[in-house]
């Protein structure tokens, strides 16, 4: 019951088994239970909590809740040794428990939807919250269409419009408010007009997300029903409200956030191992894909100068102190949202293509959108390649507009066509087709065949002139294996995919008793489906290509769940890439446990097939696939420009056919020769993963003995204020 458990002790707290915490994981919600505590504000409740955990020898605490929730930990941390004190004082403890407990370790994680906590990108809870907004909006999407209405839909945030900007940002709606970052006086003539030039580009629908905090820019609240009241009297339009609420708080945990609290779990428990007196309260989080530690009371009163920014009036600073994810996610949104009037964009004269490549993955049509769009804003011609390499060659290729790409996208799969095919048996037609819609630019948005694409036009500029352009990658493909990057478009959706299938095994097994489910992921070679869907899901082995396996480990994994089978939770769960032993098959492993589990377990097993590759995108997916596909636009225009000598672009160097990626912090291009070192051209895998190191965890989790390597644990750092020029640099 949060601090209240604390404060009334007795069963309030218990000594936690490995059984009590088992199948907790998909369930949303805290089954410990959390409560807004009054008792806990005051020094007396504070004293009795502390004599709570002193009976008990506690002295180390993990908090997982919001700012308020923090600062009270950071509070009771500093009094510790003064309400000890005053313990023995009133002879409740005597002075060897004074000198033994002298000292309170605490660690922070961020649990808040609102993701409204500086220093950490992500807190626990927010993408799940995406996900419940999304389903909605998707929902609403479908029922506006076919009667043409316009939706004000609110969403959760006092103080802090993340959920607004973000989803507002993945279902591309018309209007957003948000607390930090007020419209402009006249905002209700400029979206009106918005609006109407939305209808009368025959778009049936208009969105309009409100977050529940939202204000204008003299500090007065912009409420739902204000806006909705303002577009019936000023349009006419057929204007509904649907305010979320606690619906966002909702529903089983997303697959990201189920990865995200494991990996904040170990670092919080690391962080408290080796906290001493003298180390500050911390939290524990992700900086891009990085876990850090920061002080706690740093991030406190930053979370505080943004209130205060935002009362006194001082916008632009408030966005600033968000931090550089939520300023990119507006700068991102307002560059997509608005289109300016023909007479006010730039020309640049360029021609630059947009094609798929490869299998299709969730999330490619958001990243044409965003390339589209942005191509557009600096002023360049955009044209859309339809069916990959192949289609490029038989010369389909049309000029795409900013409306073509409306509401692109909430939708899953390739909309303008994907193929494997590579460009090397077609390169001469396809210099051709350049030569004739005057290509000065490629953007390739696909997994590892778009990369090996590239690097084979690159391989053939000393024959073709129609090459020596700039071309970037996007990496997306579900299977995650593309080299210089951690993350790909697609393999989010995929693995809450797998996740979600998992979940109904695992209710299935529960209601059979004793029965083990072998399931096959895909992936080819890359083995980041099969490992991370095993920790999102809760398994008991996964079987991957990257860490080779023998019929003694197979053996070993029968026993353990032989051994499982005797306890309370008497079911099972393996995933197995599909290319993990070419000899260990699916069938192989599931006739294994079969013969082996006679009388004990019996079993099933479930090939989950291209169902990962469908689906609308999930929420990170939509993000990512608009952010990263943005930047890559954007560095298109740039190298143009260095590259436009005597009325023509040449490129020829290495550093103009580059893949854009995320690395550990930071999105990074990276030249596709200087990434040849790093791949596994026989497996389509990188050399180096960066999840392999959280595979012990997930054993660890499953109840097997092996040892976790801390190297790569967050070090202590200090909340960073990032100026205005490095918000372009880097995060998601």
């Amino acid at each position: 019951m949060g601090y209240q458990g604390m404060v009334d002790g007795g069963d309030n707290i218990v000594e936690v088994s490995w059984e009590s915490v088992s199948s907790i994981l998909q369930v949303g919600g805290t089954v410990i239970g959390s409560a807004r505590c009054k008792s806990f504000r005051t020094r007396e409740g504070r004293l009795q909590a502390a004599y709570n955990l002193v009976q008990r020898g506690i002295t180390n605490l993990c908090v997982i809740g919001g700012d308020g929730s923090l600062t009270g930990a950071n509070l009771f941390r500093e009094e510790w040794s003064g309400l000890l004190e005053e313990l023995a004082q009133k002879g409740k403890i005597d002075e060897e428990a004074v000198k033994k407990y002298a000292y309170l370790n605490i660690v922070g994680m961020v649990g808040s939807i609102d993701n409204d906590f500086c220093g950490t990108d992500m807190t626990i809870g927010t993408d799940s919250a995406l996900h419940r907004i999304i389903e909605v909006v998707d929902a609403i999407m479908t029922t506006a269409q076919s009667h043409q209405r316009t939706f004000v839909l609110e969403v959760m945030g006092r103080h802090c419009g993340y959920l607004a900007l973000v989803s507002a940002l993945a279902c591309g709606a018309d209007w957003v408010f948000i607390p930090e970052y007020p419209p402009e006086e006249g905002w209700e003539d400029s979206m009106c007009v918005k609006l109407s030039e939305n209808r009368a580009r025959k778009k049936r629908l208009n969105i309009i997300i409100v977050a529940e905090g939202a204000i204008d820019c003299h500090n007065k609240p912009i409420t739902s029903e204000k806006v909705k009241d303002l577009v019936v009297q000023r349009l006419g339009f057929d204007t509904r409200v649907t305010i979320l609420g606690h619906v966002q708080r909702g529903g089983t945990p997303s697959a990201f956030d189920r990865i995200l609290a494991s990996r904040m779990g170990v670092e919080a428990v690391l962080a408290l191992l080796e906290a001493t007196p003298a180390t500050p309260a911390c939290v524990v989080s992700l900086s891009g894909n990085q876990a850090v530690r920061l002080p706690l009371m740093e991030c406190v009163q930053m979370t505080q100068e943004v209130q205060k920014a935002m009362d006194e009036g001082r916008f632009v600073e408030a966005v600033r102190l968000r931090g550089r994810s939520f300023e990119n996610n507006l700068n991102t949104y307002k560059l997509l949202s608005h289109k300016k009037p023909d007479a006010e964009l730039p020309k640049t004269n360029f021609n630059v293509a947009v094609l798929n490549v490869g299998a299709p993955a969730a999330g490619m049509n958001a990243a044409v959108r965003a390339a589209v769009r942005v191509g557009i804003t600096e002023g360049h011609k955009m044209f859309a390649v339809i069916d990959g390499f192949e289609g490029f060659a038989r010369g389909k290729i049309k000029e795409i507009s900013w409306g073509d790409v409306g509401g692109w996208t909430g939708q899953g799969g390739s909309i303008l066509g994907t193929k494997r095919t590579l460009p090397a048996k077609y390169l001469e037609k396809i210099a051709d087709q350049m030569r004739t819609n005057n290509i000065n630019a490629l953007m390739v948005i696909g997994g590892f065949e778009a990369y090996l694409g590239l690097l084979e036009l690159s391989a053939a500029r000393e024959k073709y002139d129609e090459f020596c352009v700039p071309m970037v990658m996007v990496p997306a493909t579900v299977s995650n294996n593309v080299p210089g990057s951690d993350f790909s478009i697609g393999a989010d959706t995929a693995l809450n995919t797998i996740t979600d299938t998992c979940d109904r095994i695992k209710q299935s097994a529960s209601g059979t008793k004793r029965r083990v489910f072998i399931i096959e992921t895909m992936g080819g070679y890359c083995g980041y489906l099969a490992n991370m869907g095993a920790l999102a899901a809760g398994a008991d082995a996964a079987y991957i290509f990257e860490e080779q396996f023998d019929i003694r480990e197979l053996q070993a994994n029968v026993e353990h769940l032989t051994e499982k089978m005797k306890t309370s939770i008497q079911r099972g769960l393996v995933l197995r890439n599909e290319n993990c032993n070419e000899n260990y098959t699916t069938d192989f492993i599931y006739q294994l446990y079969s013969e082996e589990g006679k009388g004990v377990f019996d079993c099933r097993k479930n090939v989950l097939g291209h169902m990962q590759q469908g689906g609308a995108p999930s929420p990170f997916d939509r993000n990512f696939g608009t952010k990263i596909s943005a930047k890559a636009m954007q560095w298109i225009s740039k190298k143009l420009k260095e590259t436009y000598r005597k009325g023509k672009v040449f490129a020829n160097t290495d550093d103009s056919v580059c893949l854009l990626g995320m690395r550990r912090r930071n999105l990074v291009f990276q030249p596709v020769a200087e990434l040849k070192t790093e791949t596994d051209f026989v497996h389509r895998i990188p050399k180096e993963q960066w999840w392999l190191k959280l595979r012990p965890l997930m054993k660890i989790l499953a109840k097997y003995k092996t040892s976790y390597d801390v190297s790569d644990s967050g070090q202590l750092e200090h909340v960073a204020m990032h100026s205005p020029k490095e918000a372009e640099t880097g995060a998601i």
